[in-house]
């Protein structure tokens, strides 16, 4: 790797951690050594790249910095297109119609010699079928997630029961088939997650949930992790159970 390209690449890895980060951790990563990082990390520091830290103790990144947008390596035009495609294609309208404008954005900046990465990817995902149409405007779910905002909801469950909800939106889930709006729930007191197909009529409420957001995620993920831990675990007694009836009957 050029010497240049490993100053922009170490000014990558240190924008996406919010931690100090050690030279060996970011020599590991570029596979250089050690040594290499320190006198690259001291030569950015005299180009006024404001970099905090020491070494031993970690460095870290000052907000507020950044590069041209024309600094795209093949890989990360390759990673958005992906992303890009995958959103075109499962998305709903708004967002797929967002993701087109993004890949013609990139279009625009990037050197041409790059520019056939985004005409020819050479990654596609896999899709196998078109789910269920969205009956809830996905765009305004959106805007009440990031506003905090309540959301009404007539709810239709699998056996077509119909309830009335309040729920608090922190996150949209998207599955190959379906879409799911990961929220807090009022009626149940606690999160649930709601198919966008499923829902009758919603109304997009002005109250907002005071608890923010990200602690609720956190908390949703922490739940998920622990009914995955269970689920394992009742996976591996019924494992269990079975060799030890495929020893009785043996």
């Amino acid at each position: 790797m050029r010497r240049a390209d490993r100053l922009f690449q170490i000014i990558q890895v240190l924008r996406r951690t919010r931690k100090p980060l050690t030279a060996e951790a970011i020599a590991v990563e570029l596979e250089t050594s050690k040594r290499t990082i320190y006198r690259d990390i001291a030569t950015l520091m005299d180009q006024r790249v404001p970099i905090r830290g020491e070494a031993g103790m970690g460095y870290i990144l000052e907000k507020g910095f950044d590069l041209p947008p024309l600094m795209l390596t093949p890989d990360e035009i390759e990673a958005a297109m992906l992303g890009a495609q995958w959103v075109m294609s499962r998305a709903d309208t708004v967002l797929a119609r967002a993701a087109s404008d993004l890949v013609a954005k990139i279009g625009v900046v990037i050197p041409e010699h790059l520019r056939p990465l985004l005409m020819e990817p050479a990654l596609t995902p896999l899709t196998s079928h078109q789910g269920p149409g969205d009956t809830i405007d996905m765009a305004r779910v959106r805007a009440a997630i990031r506003l905090q905002g309540k959301i009404g909801l007539l709810y239709r469950d699998e056996k077509q029961a119909q309830t009335h909800r309040v729920i608090w939106p922190i996150g949209v889930s998207y599955w190959d088939a379906v879409r799911l709006i990961v929220a807090w729930c009022e009626m149940r007191k606690g999160f649930r997650h709601f198919r966008t197909d499923r829902v009758v009529e919603a109304s997009f409420l002005e109250q907002r949930y005071a608890t923010p957001r990200a602690k609720l995620r956190a908390q949703w993920r922490k739940e998920m992790e622990h009914d995955c831990e269970l689920g394992e675990a009742a996976r591996k007694r019924a494992r269990a159970y079975a060799a030890v009836m495929a020893g009785l009957v043996e």
